[in-house]
Order: structure tokens, then C-alpha cells, then sequence
């Protein structure tokens, strides 16, 4: 069972949402920093291609990924992790373009998280019917930096649930350039997303592309 954002909101057309106590959504928050983002995105895409991972169960995730910084998350059989190297060709991921660094540290810090360093970015690209199943974000070693999630390109609905799998999740809609930002006693909530409805964006066609912001190690 899922709540929608809009019916806990008292003005859904505020700039920055409060969600839970330490999580926020900074409306439109990125779309200054787009046209300098793209090109980035591009060079870390031809550096490190998106690729479908394999889940510890055997199964190609519908999402494709790929990372930058200093160290990226990785699966395959052998199950869930963090590691410096590119398993496709056993390279280190691109470094994090300077303009991803300033976009997470603004990011974190509108929304009550100053000082956070991220030393990994999940570059998520779903396309339409993708989906993301609930899940915590629990492989890193510092669960006191926040996680910063940006949306680009068609719209999604975020599920940002309890501490429980089966706990209510609110529905977020979220569109081009939004951010989400949740930390402190809501870092280990679950999360996913619905799967993608048919939409073209005018920058990036028909997918959403993901920028996942975390200290890892």
C-alpha cells in the first residue's frame, strides 16, 4: 500500500518538500547545472559503458548502470559491493566530474547535510516499464552521510517507504531535475521505483537517467 506525496502536503507546489523528518525534495533544483551535467554524463558513459548487472539470484537487472568516482557498486553472483575497478575491463571508474561534486555538496546542504564528501555516484539510465523493486541502500560503510539522489530526463514515481520492507510508501512524483535527499534516521529507509510510463524528454528521448550520490567507504 502506497501514499501519494500530494495528499501529505499541505502546498505541493513548494520548492523544497519535507518528506519524512530527514528527507527533502528539492524541486528543479539541478536544472541549472544540466547543460554542464550532460557533457559529463557522455564522457563518463564512453569511459565506463551502461551495462544490465547480474543479481546474486541469477538475474539481469532491468535498470542499466555504470558509476564514477572513487569507487562504484558493483554485482554479479557473488552478490552486492563496492569496488575501485571496472569489472567490464578492469579499469578504475572516471573520476567524478567537479560539476557532479558541486551539485550533491549544494544538494545535501539545502537540505541540512553539510560537509558531505561523496566518493561514489550510481548512474542509473531506466527507459519506459523499468522499475527499481524496494530496496535499502546498506552496502556502504558510513550511514552518517546522506544519500542525494538526481533525476533526469521522462518522469518517475519514487517509493520512499518505512524501515520495514512492508511499511507504506509514499508516491513521489518526480520529474526533470528534481533532487531527493535523505539522511539521519531515515538513511536506511526503502526506496524503489514504479515502473516507467511512456514518456520522451527533450533532452535525453525516452529515458530517466539517475545520478545516486553516496559515501561509501
Amino acid at each position: 500500500m502506497t501514499l501519494d506525496l500530494f495528499d501529505t502536503l499541505e502546498q505541493p507546489d513548494q520548492r523544497q518538500q519535507q518528506l519524512t523528518q530527514n528527507a527533502f525534495v528539492l524541486r528543479a533544483f539541478a536544472t541549472p547545472y544540466v547543460v554542464q551535467l550532460l557533457p559529463a554524463l557522455a564522457a563518463i558513459q564512453q569511459a565506463s559503458p551502461f551495462r544490465h548487472m547480474v543479481t546474486p539470484g541469477g538475474f539481469h537487472m532491468s535498470v542499466a548502470l555504470t558509476n564514477c568516482g572513487a569507487l562504484g557498486w558493483t554485482s554479479d553472483r557473488r552478490g552486492y559491493r563496492y569496488s575501485a575497478i571496472d569489472p567490464e575491463h578492469g579499469r578504475r571508474w572516471p573520476a567524478m566530474p567537479e560539476i557532479f561534486l558541486q551539485l550533491a555538496q549544494a544538494a545535501a546542504a539545502q537540505a541540512g547535510f553539510n560537509g558531505f564528501t561523496p566518493d561514489a555516484c550510481l548512474i542509473n539510465r531506466y527507459q519506459p516499464g523499468t522499475k527499481l523493486s524496494l530496496h535499502q541502500d546498506k552496502d556502504e560503510q558510513d550511514y552518517s552521510a546522506p544519500i542525494v539522489s538526481v533525476s533526469l530526463g521522462i518522469p518517475a514515481i519514487f517509493l520512499f517507504g518505512g524501515h520495514q520492507r512492508n511499511d507504506k510508501a509514499l508516491r513521489v512524483p518526480l520529474f526533470h531535475g528534481d533532487v531527493v535527499v535523505w539522511g539521519g534516521a531515515d538513511r536506511l529507509r526503502y526506496h524503489g521505483v514504479l515502473a516507467l510510463k511512456e514518456a520522451e524528454h527533450p533532452l535525453l528521448g525516452r529515458q530517466r537517467i539517475n545520478l545516486t550520490f553516496r559515501k561509501a567507504a
